[in-house]
């Protein structure tokens, strides 16, 4: 990413990290979407205004990241362990903070193995739990996802952390919401039970750089077909609301949230700007060279209301001072540049069927 998006970072969080000065931070999720802005952002945080802070990072993979991000792997402050985050060795003394972003982001693992998917999600956060209690952490952000809230009703424009619907539990597909719902539960009786600070990030959907182009998200398959200078197809009608925040912006609100948010008072995290997927795939092609074509092989039903998945962030804006900063055609923008020339993108076609119940454009940590 560029230094112009870590030093905007900064400038948003700047008062709030002298909070982590000779902090040790343990993450979980570290190497994922989410994972590489937060490494990214608090090792520019960190050399910038000297705060002697260490991050500890678990991964399955030491090695698949360091081929990945070599800058962020060998970075002062920052390392390694090696492990799965449902049963990994706690490392040795006390931690002050505790960031658990792992989380399985397969929408093919979610089809497929529900199960497996709903106890990687609960074990993976009660252990990450377990470990704060026994290392002493006072902070810990979970981050959530707005999948808890379930199908989000056509009329309710954005959902606010009120809201008191949940995910169809008839449906194996809402393992990874209520996997969710039961985590953030979870922090709340650790919260209770050893007095830790519990801070809940419910995430929407996110674009920048590290986003896969090529994998299950709509905007990141526009932003590739718009590269490779192919037609965006999208299977479905197009209608489907969703938003968007980019990842700089995003790291902004996680970090504000763990050093400054209430605890066990969840705060939506996304931008509040519906935008169809129609409307997506026709920024995407206007905003990068080429001016793709568009296809959408679906007509509307007519009647029909659109499924909607856009948070209300008000909570964030008022107790927080958040705001989305950079703007969906200036994001897609700094995605595509970071991609480059990047690796050789595949060419899926996008389906707005093909988004699970719980959430369309899922990007979430891994």
């Amino acid at each position: 990413m560029s230094s112009a998006d870590l030093d905007h970072i900064l400038d948003h969080t700047r008062q709030d990290w002298d909070g982590a000065r000779g902090a040790r931070i343990f993450v979980t999720g570290g190497t994922g979407f989410f994972g590489c802005w937060l490494l990214e952002s608090f090792a520019w945080a960190n050399e910038r205004l000297a705060l002697g802070a260490e991050m500890l990072v678990l991964t399955r993979n030491i090695a698949a990241f360091q081929k990945k991000a070599p800058h962020l792997a060998n970075r002062p402050g920052i390392r390694f362990q090696h492990g799965d985050v449902r049963d990994f060795t706690f490392p040795p003394g006390s931690f002050t903070h505790v960031i658990h972003a792992a989380t399985e982001a397969s929408a093919k693992l979610n089809d497929e193995n529900p199960a497996l998917m709903l106890d990687t999600i609960v074990a993976g956060t009660r252990r990450a739990l377990d470990f704060s209690a026994q290392s002493g952490a006072k902070k810990f952000l979970l981050t959530s996802s707005g999948a808890v809230y379930g199908r989000q009703p056509p009329d309710l424009v954005r959902v606010g952390e009120d809201y008191a619907g949940g995910p169809d539990v008839s449906n194996p597909q809402s393992a990874y919401g209520e996997g969710k719902r039961i985590s953030e539960l979870l922090c709340a009786i650790y919260s209770r039970q050893h007095g830790l600070e519990a801070k809940i990030a419910r995430c929407f959907a996110f674009v920048g750089p590290y986003h896969p182009l090529d994998a299950h998200f709509a905007i990141g398959n526009f932003i590739g077909d718009a590269m490779a200078r192919r037609t965006i197809t999208i299977k479905g009608d197009g209608t489907p609301y969703r938003s968007y925040l980019y990842a700089a912006d995003l790291a902004i609100w996680l970090w504000t949230i763990l050093f400054r948010g209430a605890s066990n008072r969840p705060y939506n995290v996304g931008s509040s700007e519906p935008v169809t997927i129609a409307e997506t795939a026709r920024t995407v092609s206007r905003s990068l060279p080429g001016n793709v074509p568009v296809v959408i092989q679906q007509k509307p039903v007519p009647g029909q209301p659109a499924q909607r998945y856009v948070p209300d962030t008000l909570r964030a804006q008022t107790d927080l001072g958040l705001r989305q900063w950079v703007q969906l055609d200036d994001a897609i923008r700094r995605t595509a540049s970071w991609w480059g020339g990047g690796p050789a993108l595949a060419n899926p076609t996008t389906s707005d069927s093909m988004l699970p119940e719980y959430g369309g454009d899922r990007t979430r940590a891994t």
